[in-house]
């Protein structure tokens, strides 16, 4: 967790719903492909999020968040709440609510409802 791609990378997961290394490589955040390919590797590895292959598609993979990834959700929200208020960086909708509680249970069920069919 230590690097500063790692949390960048479970953030494009948990607050963008990205999935692919084409996705993530086409962000804003502009991660080199062999850098990418290493967060990638070394979040599988630790557990933290998991590859698949769904049926219609079996050339791609698909990143998935695990339980011990969305652990991290305060974290990933946190560090959002504070950019936002801080650096201005982040321009989302979740900095509007009140209830942070609230909020990491929004933020987890929607990431679930968009990886369901993986």
């Amino acid at each position: 967790m230590g690097d500063r791609w790692t949390l960048v990378v479970i953030k494009m997961m948990l607050l963008e719903y990205k999935k692919t290394f084409k996705q993530f490589s086409e962000s804003d955040e502009s991660i080199a492909p062999s850098i990418l390919s290493n967060r990638l590797k070394m979040l599988e590895k630790d557990g933290f999020i998991k590859k698949v292959k769904i049926a219609h598609n079996l050339k791609t993979n698909y990143y998935i968040l695990t339980e011990k990834g969305l652990s991290l959700s305060p974290v990933i929200i946190e560090l959002a709440f504070w950019s936002h208020h801080n650096i201005k960086r982040f321009d989302n909708p979740i900095v509007n609510v009140k209830d942070k509680t609230e909020l990491f249970n929004i933020i987890i069920d929607r990431y679930k409802s968009k990886t369901a069919v993986l």
